[in-house]
């Protein structure tokens, strides 16, 4: 689907930037959730403290979210499906909660869950509804787990998940900086090359135009005039083969013949003047050298190429412009000049 631009709807074009930019920091995304899931799991077999069926609940947990972060996560990162990414979290959120209720190490699994959380969410509100709620789940987990009833410890585990929440925020807040960084450096980098692409488009149209133009200011001036002469000769020339002026007619037409072969040197110069410079391979003196053989070869007139010693310090496109420069002395030698000799010389 794509607006009567040919641009693709603006949900569209946040998909496919969150697309490009979850390609370029999968790895480390990747990475990082493993890395952080393994000091969980290492942590929870460390604590001494932990029952049999706890430790079975938070490893298992840990498993789930593995198995959920690579079927569902890492593809709802991927297209953007609201539906999967609401998936995953809730899984997440799950396993955040059960983790640390059941363990008292769980609560590493905080960092894994804070970051994941800001990198899912499509919008700073979102982002921070869903960490608020997951502090709120998680450090409730924790009162229940530890009994923690009014008092002192209340207000220190509030503080704990204060602490937590800003520091989520923070994060959360940085990655979805990035996030629209990047997003906006690749939307302007598409619009400016666009913008170039429609630009060269324009460049040659107009290079085009001009070239047709000129072509038919040539064709106009020369072959259409000249066949117009032949056509007037040639109806001039049965009129006094009716009128039996034998000798008159043929001298109308060997003016008609002379008038043709005069049009065919046009037609030639012409093709000449607007053959492709080829400059692939050699260097510009090689195809002055070739430009003139050629001409000699058309005209039977000899010219002589002079060029400075080394090569020269030009660029290609200073090539192609000096060698159509060269094209267009030799068309007007050959139209204008009844030249025995040409000097082609570079200085």
């Amino acid at each position: 689907m794509t607006t009567a631009e040919g641009r693709p709807p603006a949900a569209d074009r946040r998909t496919s930037v969150r697309t490009e930019f979850w390609a370029r920091t999968r790895r480390g995304w990747d990475l990082a959730f493993y890395a952080l899931t393994a000091i969980t799991a290492v942590s929870l077999l460390a604590f001494r403290g932990s029952a049999p069926a706890e430790l079975g609940w938070g490893l298992g947990g840990l498993a789930v979210l593995v198995v959920a972060y690579v079927t569902i996560g890492r593809r709802a990162a991927a297209t953007g499906d609201r539906a999967l990414v609401a998936a995953y979290l809730a899984v997440l959120l799950a396993v955040a909660v059960v983790v640390t209720y059941t363990n008292p190490t769980g609560s590493l699994l905080l960092f894994v869950a804070y970051s994941q959380v800001w990198y899912f969410a499509e919008t700073r509100r979102g982002g921070v509804l869903v960490t608020t709620a997951l502090t709120v789940l998680l450090f409730g987990a924790i009162a229940v787990r530890e009994g923690v009833g009014p008092g002192d410890e209340v207000l220190g585990l509030a503080t704990e998940a204060a602490v937590s929440l800003g520091f989520a925020l923070l994060l959360g807040l940085w990655i979805t900086y990035v996030a629209e960084q990047s997003e906006q450096r690749a939307e302007l980098l598409e619009q400016l090359e666009a913008a170039q692409a429609e630009l060269a488009q324009g460049h040659h149209a107009a290079g085009v135009v001009a070239e047709r133009e000129r072509m038919a200011r040539e064709i106009h001036d020369t072959l259409a005039q000249g066949f117009t002469s032949v056509v007037m000769l040639t109806q001039t020339a049965v009129a006094d083969l009716r009128r039996d002026d034998r000798e008159a007619a043929v001298a109308r037409i060997e003016l008609a013949e002379r008038t043709a072969r005069d049009n065919l040197a046009e037609a030639r110069a012409l093709v000449a003047a607007f053959s492709p410079v080829a400059l692939e391979g050699v260097t510009v003196a090689g195809a002055l050298e070739r430009l003139a053989r050629r001409f000699e070869a058309e005209t039977g007139v000899a010219v002589e190429v002079v060029l400075p010693d080394g090569e020269l310090p030009v660029s290609r496109e200073a090539e192609v412009v000096l060698l159509r420069a060269a094209q267009e002395a030799l068309t007007n030698v050959r139209r204008h000049a009844q030249a025995r000799r040409v000097r082609l010389r570079l200085a």
